[in-house]
């Protein structure tokens, strides 16, 4: 079915370029190119100065890099997918990392404080990735997300210097705990420059360790910034369990920002992350799922996720849907119809309805 759209699709603007001798391919093209969105980021990846943009940044640690990317969608792009080449990219087929606008961070505020004040809700919408990430395939993943959500937002990403590679797990480890202080200092930064009413920060597997450790950190030293944070959620995280119980949870709850962890028994990366880091993880679910106070903890075990089970939250429709009631109207657990109260005695937690 798609082959036959996408042939009707090159057919129409092959008869563009016949019969309209005056435009030229990249115009006729541009006829039939999807939404496009535009992201924010901050990045302490090295610059390789490279004019591509799947390559403009590497996996080596630098200082703090500001800009913007634009991401293209495929005029048939569908809710959970993230249409990507095997051999090469077309933008009628595939989402495309377009564009990397680099700037200083005086010019990058300035521009993030205009997109903020365009939107009625002048909300922020963060994302931090997990491991084993390119630059280029974690803009394309925050662009699909802000895309399927509808987000009327701005959306911004923080990308450490992950090695991109599935066998270099302790690598990204090392260097996910070296850009937590960066992240730390770029959340203060947009808490206190970016005009926001309401910033929600969202991560993913080892993303959210730095998430979890830098926002902490920050609500500890500026207690009074905790009132521009509305959210918080954490997509299988790839976090110590007895660590998020005894250093983060009690911080996160007493702040009053509205925690979800997203979680999983048939999660086989973070099974894998168990047995290398011996402990626990909080993404993981063995038994029952982390409860804590102060925390909605959400099991989606029960709803497809592809085969390691660990990208839920671009790719499963129910979770997609849970998140957008979440994100774009606050609404907590007990009011996202998709979900059904699983009580426990260490407390509740939630699952997704059969």
């Amino acid at each position: 079915m798609k082959k036959s759209r996408s042939g009707a699709i090159i057919f129409c603007v092959l008869s563009l370029l016949l019969f309209n001798g005056c435009s030229s391919g990249k115009e006729a093209l541009e006829q039939f190119s999807g939404r496009r969105v535009q992201l924010f980021f901050a990045t302490d990846r090295n610059d390789t100065g490279r004019a591509e943009p799947d390559s403009r940044f590497g996996s080596e640690r630098d200082s703090l890099h500001y800009g913007t990317t634009v991401i293209s969608f495929p005029a048939d792009h569908r809710i959970g997918q993230l249409e990507s080449a095997l051999l090469a990219d077309d933008a009628l087929e595939h989402v495309l990392l377009k564009e990397v606008n680099s700037m200083s961070e005086e010019r990058f505020f300035g521009l993030l404080t205009q997109s903020v004040n365009a939107y009625d809700k002048q909300e922020l919408l963060v994302f931090v990735h997990g491991f084993n990430m390119s630059f280029a395939k974690a803009s394309r993943r925050f662009g699909q997300i802000v895309s399927d959500l509808g987000y009327r937002g701005c959306p911004v990403y923080f990308s450490w210097p992950s090695r991109g590679a599935i066998n270099r797990y302790a690598a990204d480890k090392t260097c996910v705990e070296w850009s937590t202080l960066n992240l730390e200092c770029f959340l203060e930064q947009l808490a206190v420059r970016s005009g926001s009413r309401k910033i929600i920060l969202t991560a993913h597997s080892m993303g959210g360790r730095a998430l979890t450790y830098a926002f902490s950190s920050l609500l500890q030293r500026r207690p009074d910034l905790a009132d521009r944070f509305g959210a918080l959620l954490l997509y299988a995280p790839d976090i110590d369990s007895g660590v998020f119980r005894r250093d983060i949870a009690p911080v996160l709850s007493a702040s009053g920002v509205q925690v979800t962890l997203y979680v999983s028994g048939r999660d086989r990366a973070l099974k894998v992350s168990r047995r290398l880091n011996g402990y626990e993880r909080v993404g993981y679910v063995e038994d029952r799922p982390l409860i804590e106070n102060g925390v909605e903890t959400i099991d989606v075990g029960n709803v497809k996720a592809g085969f390691s089970g660990h990208s839920y939250y671009h790719q499963s429709r129910p979770v997609l849907s849970d998140m957008f009631y979440l994100i774009n109207e606050g609404l907590p657990a007990d009011q996202r119809f998709s979900l059904e109260p699983v009580d426990t005695s260490d407390g509740r937690y939630w699952r997704f309805r059969r």
